[in-house]
């Protein structure tokens, strides 16, 4: 298949060599990228889970003056 320019379409699989190779399922990698925040808290020490809940409330804090 090579010889007849189809070596990117067939590694890809994507028929006739398509740039994009190949479709994104957005939603699933929304739901990906939350569910590996939740891990990473859920991996947080006690002192990290503390200045993360301080944070946010300063932030809060901060947006309330702002606006």
């Amino acid at each position: 298949m090579v010889e007849y320019g189809q070596g990117v379409g067939q590694a890809t699989g994507v028929a006739g060599g398509g740039s994009g190779g190949g479709s994104t399922d957005v939603g699933a990698s929304a739901i990906g990228f939350v569910n590996d925040v939740a891990d990473q808290i859920a991996a947080l020490p006690p002192e990290g889970l503390l200045l993360l809940v301080v944070a946010i409330f300063v932030g809060l804090i901060f947006l309330r003056r702002a606006f």
